[in-house]
């Protein structure tokens, strides 16, 4: 049987890359086929609809925060996603062009996140280049070659796999850029040392929200995330996102703090329990 994973495409994201690298650790021999999608949305789509196995799509990065997309399609979907594992990878971007110089360059293409991850080396090299925001790292790779007064932000991978120059690199802000990535599947999750959730509270009153976070904080349980979205219900209207440390010895107070969120909020989404790896693309 044919494992299917999905992710951000085209081909040479560093969704890709994730997949990739998780596919050979996690189901080395096994029949793995990846599937590239045009946005995070319609990946997790697939899997909400039983048209792939798994999705493999960027949650949080180390320097510009949650990705948007994914928290706000995780929450919209009918379906009951469930976590199977983080995955966590070093980014390293490039400027990739068939420019000989950077003073030739006018554009600037990439991903929302990577432009935002280069914006320092960006205004100090390329002051006079617009940015232009796509849908991924890659999607302006496939007529680069014949921009010559453009650039994409991207990794060396793709350069080599879109047959491109690299002009400079690496150009990321921070040289420790990393990118946390989560495998998410329709299969109930069985155990890990992280559990997600999120939720949505009856009405915006004094106190509702640190009510909420007591249930954890009385029983000793630490939230290693915190992260607030419009429910785009109303203005000052907000979806809560949060990050449960935990372990063998703390399930019963999970489960305990759960229920109680989930007889006083209005929503509850509980993404399961899993482990995070740190991988190397391959």
């Amino acid at each position: 049987m044919t494992l299917k994973i999905a992710h951000l495409g085209p081909t040479g994201t560093y969704a890709e890359a994730a997949a990739l690298a998780y596919a050979k650790t996690e189901f080395a021999g096994a029949d793995c086929c990846l599937q590239p999608y045009p946005n995070i949305a319609q990946t997790l789509q697939a899997v909400a609809s039983g048209e792939v196995t798994l999705a493999i799509v960027p949650v949080e990065n180390s320097i510009e925060g949650g990705v948007t997309m994914t928290a706000d399609t995780i929450w919209q979907l009918a379906a009951t996603l469930q976590i199977q594992q983080a995955i966590v990878l070093p980014i390293h971007h490039a400027l990739i062009s068939v420019a000989t110089d950077l003073n030739q360059i006018e554009t600037v293409y990439s991903h929302p996140q990577a432009l935002s991850q280069c914006q320092e080396w960006l205004q100090q090299h390329l002051p006079q280049a617009a940015r232009i925001a796509n849908n991924s790292t890659t999607a302006a790779l496939t007529t680069l070659a014949a921009l010559p007064h453009a650039a994409a932000i991207s990794s060396v991978r793709a350069a080599n796999l879109y047959d491109l120059p690299v002009l400079v690199q690496p150009i990321n802000d921070y040289p420790d850029n990393q990118t946390k990535f989560w495998a998410i599947s329709l299969q109930p999750t069985v155990a890990g040392n992280c559990t997600s959730a999120a939720f949505s509270l009856r009405s915006n009153t004094p106190g509702g929200l640190m009510t909420a976070l007591g249930f954890f904080a009385n029983r000793g349980l630490n939230l290693s995330r915190i992260e607030s979205r419009p429910s785009k219900r109303s203005l000052g209207d907000y979806l809560f996102f949060i990050d449960i440390e935990t372990d063998v010895n703390n399930c019963r107070q999970l489960k305990s703090a759960l229920a109680d969120l989930d007889a006083y909020a209005e929503t509850v989404k509980n993404f399961g329990s899993y482990y995070t790896i740190a991988i190397e693309p391959t």
